[in-house]
């Protein structure tokens, strides 16, 4: 196995290649504006650093979102185009499940928690986890929220990500990565510790940006 995986659904543009036993290399950036930009680049650097070209590539893997519309849609045509070209196996992953299963891979979780990133317009996007022996089981979710309804929802119960560390008078902040991670990704992929989906991103709710209609004339 020679998997690349990525995710462009936050700011963080991540990127691993992972070998069948390891992480071999990891590339990264960030951007909120420039995930096109970043993300060539940074599977290029990782793909270098691992000794590796796209031909060698058997797999990759990349996170569904939930996201913002531009960023997400970078990643999975990203992905669904590597597929199509090289005839791999294409693998998709919720963004939150990333970050539930990098601390699950550090150990230490022993009751339930939350996992936010940042959805913009003062929301977050969430979703519910219970700690398991192999991976975290999402109980609930992805949905997107305003953090005081969240709060609400789960009074008290630890947030992992950023959409808590930017509500931290609302949301219960707890100890842990605050983005994605590609070598999260590619670790649980490989164990087959985490579910995978269509590679459909994971919008929520609709762009902000819409086309512009001009009405016919009678």
């Amino acid at each position: 196995m020679l998997l690349l995986a990525f995710d462009t659904a936050t700011p963080a543009i991540t990127v691993a290649v992972h070998d069948g036993s390891d992480v071999v290399a990891e590339a990264s950036g960030e951007g909120s504006m420039a995930h096109g930009e970043l993300l060539a680049p940074a599977i290029r650097a990782a793909l270098a650093d691992a000794g590796a070209a796209m031909a060698d590539l058997t797999d990759v893997a990349v996170g569904v979102g939930p996201g913002p519309f531009t960023g997400l849609r970078v990643g999975v045509v990203t992905a669904l185009t590597l597929g199509s070209t090289l005839g791999i196996a294409t693998r998709g992953v919720c963004t939150l499940d990333i970050l539930a299963a990098d601390m699950a891979q550090g150990g230490g979780v022993d009751d339930e928690f939350l996992v936010a990133t940042d959805a913009r317009r003062k929301e977050v996007y969430w979703a519910h986890y219970r700690p398991g022996p192999r991976q975290a089981e999402r109980l609930d979710g992805p949905h997107v929220s305003h953090p005081a309804d969240l709060a609400e929802l789960h009074a008290g119960m630890p947030v992992l990500g950023r959409g808590a560390t930017l509500y931290p008078d609302v949301l219960a902040v707890m100890d842990g990565p605050i983005d994605p991670s590609a070598a999260a990704l590619a670790r649980a992929v490989a164990a087959g510790s985490v579910g995978e989906l269509p590679l459909v991103p994971l919008y929520l709710r609709r762009p902000d940006a819409a086309p512009l209609v001009i009405p016919k004339r009678a």
